[in-house]
C-alpha cells in the first residue's frame, strides 16, 4: 500500500522533529525542510502528497513559496503561523493555502487535519464511475474521477479546496447556494456569518476562470443568498 509523503517546511527543528516522529508512526513518509530556500524545487523533486508550511521562514517566507508553487502544485497545504493576525489567515488563503492553523499545535491536532485534507482530496480524486460535469454553455468541465477542470479546451490547475467548491457549485449548476451550504460541504462546519473562506475561494476561482469580478458571468453572486454557477 502506497504510504503517503508529507512535506514540512519549518524552521522550527525542535516542533519539525516531534512532529516528523509522530507521522512516521502513523505510516507517513515525511521530509522537513528547516529553510524557505529552493522549496520550489525541493517541492518539485520530492512530489508530496500533502505540504505543511510555516508562514515565516529564513530566506523565502512562506506566503511566497505558496504562491509560487500553488499554480502547478494541486495537492493540499496546510499553513502554520505564530501570529495572531487575522489579515495573515485571509492571505494565506488568498495565495491558495487549504488550511490555516495557529503555533503551538500538538502532533495530534495536526495529524487530524492532514488526514482531513487528504481524504477530502482522494474523495473525489478515487471516485470510480462518476460523471463529468459540464457548466456556462459547455464551456466548463469538471471531471471529479481525474479532478481535471477543463475551460475551452484548456486545463486549469486548481487547489483543493478550489476544486472542491467548484464541483460542488457545478451539481448545483444554476441554482442559488448558500454560503452555510458551501460551508458544511467543503468544511464540514457550519458558516458563522463572518468567516471569509468561501468568498476568497470565489475569488480566486474567478480569477482563474477569467470571470470578472464587477460583472461575474460564470460565478455569480445573489446577493443576501449564495451563489450560482452558470449552467
Amino acid at each position: 500500500m502506497k504510504k503517503d509523503k508529507i512535506l514540512i517546511i519549518d524552521d522550527d527543528q525542535e516542533l519539525t522533529l516531534l512532529i516528523s516522529r509522530f507521522l512516521v508512526k502513523n505510516g507517513y513518509v515525511v521530509e522537513v525542510r528547516n529553510t524557505g530556500e529552493d522549496a520550489a524545487q525541493y517541492i518539485e523533486r520530492f512530489q508530496p502528497d500533502l505540504l505543511v508550511l510555516d508562514l515565516m521562514l529564513p530566506g523565502t517566507d512562506g506566503l511566497s513559496i505558496c504562491r509560487t508553487i500553488r499554480p502547478g502544485f494541486p495537492n493540499p497545504i496546510i499553513m502554520l503561523t505564530a501570529l495572531d493576525d487575522e489579515i495573515d489567515e485571509v492571505t494565506g488563503l488568498e495565495v491558495g493555502a487549504d488550511d490555516y492553523l495557529r503555533k503551538p499545535i500538538s502532533p495530534r491536532v495536526l495529524l487530524a487535519h492532514i488526514r482531513a485534507q487528504l481524504r477530502k482530496h482522494g474523495s473525489l480524486e478515487g471516485a470510480s464511475g462518476s460523471a463529468a460535469l459540464t457548466a456556462n454553455n459547455g464551456r466548463l468541465r469538471i471531471d471529479p474521477a481525474t479532478r481535471e477542470v477543463v475551460q475551452n479546451h484548456k486545463k486549469l490547475v486548481l487547489s483543493t479546496a478550489e476544486f472542491d467548491l467548484l464541483h460542488t457549485l457545478a451539481k448545483q449548476a444554476g441554482q442559488i447556494i448558500t454560503r452555510d451550504q458551501l460551508h458544511r460541504k467543503i468544511f464540514h462546519m457550519e458558516y458563522d456569518g463572518v468567516d471569509r473562506s468561501i468568498d476568497i475561494r470565489i475569488s480566486r476561482l474567478r480569477r482563474k476562470l477569467g470571470d470578472d469580478p464587477r460583472e461575474p458571468a460564470v460565478i455569480k453572486t445573489v446577493r443576501g443568498r449564495g451563489y450560482l454557477l452558470a449552467p
